[in-house]
């Protein structure tokens, strides 16, 4: 192999040509590549002997890869859908009837809808979203029962619009679905008493809010009033109750916290998401402090390793800073990536816990 010739070590810095050579499954759909030497572009993917690199060049689609005038490969078939966005097309078509539905379809009914054994689409459903289509189905109708109550319908009417079949069942999962009975989410958290106080650490400001379940926000940031601005309207009718020397020394112990992430924050957290963000933030609080995993790690503790994007959505979503550590997980290779409180703040915290 003549790593000499610019083509060759330019291809070799490419981090697809990796990819081709491990015939990477996760690549399939992102790029093919095409061989100078046949004239044929092929998946990452293709069982034909791998070319040389010198020979090689990437295109970002088959459109692409054609129009340089390349032929498709007859084994792999690049210039059609690959079967793993066969599959994503598929479960995005399953979500969006979900979304529809009046009342959560059963499992018979999907496998039927996608043409898939119920075994296959529960497993194929749960790796492209995180979650199983009963999940997602109730974080939907979670969803619709929210935007119900928030714009002012009477309880009985926001519950049954949003696809709960009784009350009975309702008021059984009401406090999971919207961390508070549903007079109080429908009146924008009214009669929910929430402590904050806002303070100083190494890292900038900080904002400590707690209910009557434990803590619920610990915010970081250059603005004081910013981070202020960040509860109310998280809490926007809720009672907020600047706090009291009480508090004052709960804050002082979420400030030490911060500041040695590894003494640990023995306080009860108040901790709200969808099912998927709580599953990726259970696995995010037991990443040792002085460690990283990388998204798709992440993803695959999750159990939904294709699930990668939501997994960084749901780190982005996380209100208790350092708390539930989402500094801990970065790009693969070892980037940071991003941080909802600013990639300087991520870094400090990764140095001060590798010492």
């Amino acid at each position: 192999m003549n790593t000499t010739n610019p083509s060759a070590a330019r291809t070799l810095r490419d981090p697809r040509w990796s990819a081709l050579l491990a015939r990477d499954p996760a690549a399939d759909g992102r790029f093919v590549y095409s061989v100078r030497t046949t004239g044929v572009y092929c998946r990452p993917v293709c069982p034909a002997r791998r070319p040389r690199p010198e020979n090689v060049d990437f295109h970002a689609s088959a459109l692409d890869a054609e129009r340089a005038g390349f032929r498709p490969c007859r084994r792999c078939r690049p210039e059609r859908r690959s079967p793993a966005r066969e599959r994503a097309a598929k479960v995005a078509a399953l979500c969006r009837f979900i979304e529809s539905a009046e009342r959560p379809p059963d499992l018979e009914e999907l496998a039927r809808r996608a043409g898939w054994s119920r075994w296959h689409l529960q497993r194929t459903f749960k790796a492209i979203t995180g979650l199983s289509p009963r999940a997602y189905a109730e974080a939907q109708r979670a969803g619709r029962l929210r935007r119900e109550l928030a714009r002012g319908a009477p309880v009985t009417d926001a519950l049954y619009a949003a696809g709960y079949g009784s009350s009975g069942r309702f008021y059984a999962q009401a406090d999971a679905s919207l961390g508070m009975s549903a007079g109080s989410y429908r009146k924008g958290g009214a009669g929910r008493a929430i402590r904050f106080a806002v303070g100083q650490c190494s890292l900038g400001a900080i904002l400590v809010a707690q209910s009557e379940r434990g803590i619920c926000a610990i915010l970081l940031g250059d603005d004081p009033e910013a981070l202020l601005r960040d509860l109310q309207e998280r809490f926007h009718a809720a009672e907020l109750i600047g706090g009291d020397a009480g508090f004052e020394e709960l804050v002082a112990r979420v400030v030490g916290f911060v500041e040695a992430p590894r003494l640990g924050l023995d306080l009860p957290l108040d901790i709200r998401g969808t099912a998927f963000q709580m599953r990726v933030w259970e696995v995010l609080r037991r990443i040792p402090p002085g460690t990283t995993l990388d998204y798709a790690e992440v993803a695959e503790l999750v159990g939904a390793p294709r699930a990668v994007r939501a997994v960084a959505g749901a780190c982005a979503a996380n209100a208790l800073a350092v708390a539930i550590p989402c500094h801990r997980v970065v790009r693969r290779g070892g980037g940071l990536g991003g941080y909802r409180w600013g990639v300087e703040r991520k870094r400090a915290l990764l140095e001060r816990e590798r010492e």
